[in-house]
């Protein structure tokens, strides 16, 4: 156990952290948002994700953090891009960016020991009409989750308000990926499934800090992992899209770690 860490430890492994903590969290969370805001400028068609990774892994060092993601598990990105259809941990590359393309960056960075892990979509110039609507549901759905975050609430709640509402709209929710806890480390219990029956799982108290990262499919929830044992894709070829913000719960709701600084957490629409 990292000595470093303060608070308890609740019974299901989750860990509650004092109010002093919540600062750390926001340092780290505010630059991984900073970092994607900056990089919406190097999302254009022709631009490889190998050079969108290069920018960023620049930034986190001009910043003097750490990334979170070099050296994970073998991984040797600062960042994950995923495009169309990958579902998740896209490994950036030499392959242009096609009008029309959408893609996921998500950036975790290590601040003075504290973890800021964060994700957004992007486009490639013109947005058709059902990548934008599938970027706005997979959105929307993750605000309906974080809604329901609140002492007293469980974590069956916060899936419930993400399922009901994303198969409303006639899309689906990967149940293969989940998001889970951090603070002074990158994954930690609880895993955070984005669907669920209302009730049920552990009981959100003050001090948890996680991610609620819903990755959303036009067509089917099925995924494949490829055979660089990290690109998930969906199985039917379908687009899937995600957002992830980093939160701590709060003795009245949460407060959202990753929050935009420059208010563009959600792409705007324009082309080129």
């Amino acid at each position: 156990m990292d000595e470093r860490h303060t608070g308890r430890t609740t019974r299901d492994g989750i860990r509650i952290h004092e109010k002093a903590d919540f600062a750390g969290m926001h340092a780290a969370g505010k630059l991984a948002a900073e970092i994607l805001d900056d990089v919406s400028e190097h999302v254009f068609v022709g631009q490889t994700t190998a050079a969108i990774d290069r920018f960023i892994t620049d930034r986190v060092e001009a910043a003097g953090a750490t990334s979170a993601t070099i050296g994970y598990k073998g991984y040797q990105h600062a960042s994950c891009i995923s495009v169309n259809h990958v579902v998740c941990h896209g490994i950036p590359g030499d392959k242009r960016l096609k009008d029309g393309d959408i893609l996921n960056i998500d950036v975790t960075v290590i601040v003075d020991g504290w973890y800021g892990d964060t994700s957004r979509m992007y486009v490639a110039g013109n947005l058709s009409r059902k990548s934008e609507r599938l970027i706005q549901v997979t959105h929307d759905a993750l605000f309906r989750g974080i809604e329901a975050v609140k002492p007293g609430n469980t974590f069956g709640d916060i899936g419930h308000a993400i399922q009901t509402y994303v198969e409303a709209q006639r899309m689906s929710v990967v149940r293969d990926f989940c998001g889970h806890g951090l603070g002074r480390v990158f994954h930690a219990p609880p895993n955070v499934l984005h669907y669920g029956r209302p009730g049920t799982g552990p009981v959100l108290e003050e001090g948890m800090f996680f991610t609620i990262e819903p990755m959303v499919n036009l067509g089917r929830p099925e995924t494949k992992v490829l055979a660089d044992d990290w690109t998930a894709v969906t199985r039917d070829k379908s687009l899937s899209a995600q957002f992830e913000h980093s939160i701590g719960v709060t003795a009245d709701g949460c407060e959202i770690f990753t929050l935009s600084p420059a208010g563009t957490f959600h792409p705007t629409y324009t082309t080129g």
